[in-house]
């Protein structure tokens, strides 16, 4: 994992849906973005964190919950932050898991309509 560490891994249950699920948290590691100096940026803490659904696992669905960091620059003070573009536009899955999905006929909204209200914030 080049960006992020795992944190957590916990296995949840939805007592309305009666299922086991699986989320996993990531942080993303304190490394500037490629073209900005260190010395010239602070890591400011996180952005508030994301959840996406991921491919299910042993028929189970997996949640993946990201937090992305963001550093200030000393002088300007001017904020950046890394581009994640893995998210599958519109979508809470991965881009791969919503092309894989996507041949399977609307499989992927079915499956999300089912799951999605598992992680509201």
């Amino acid at each position: 994992m080049e960006y992020f560490d795992i944190t957590s891994f916990e296995t949840l249950c939805s007592v309305e849906l009666k299922e086991e699920y699986w989320l996993l948290d990531f942080e993303e590691k304190n490394q500037i973005p490629n073209g900005h100096e260190v010395k010239d940026y602070e890591s400011k803490g996180f952005m508030e964190s994301k959840s996406i659904q991921d491919f299910p696992l042993r028929g189970k669905a997996v949640y993946l919950r990201i937090k992305k960091r963001r550093w200030r620059h000393k002088q300007t003070g001017a904020i950046i932050k890394r581009d994640f573009s893995f998210i599958a536009e519109g979508s809470k899955f991965t881009q791969d898991l919503s092309g894989f999905l996507k041949d399977a006929g609307g499989y992927a909204t079915r499956y999300h309509e089912q799951h999605s209200e598992l992680l509201r914030d």
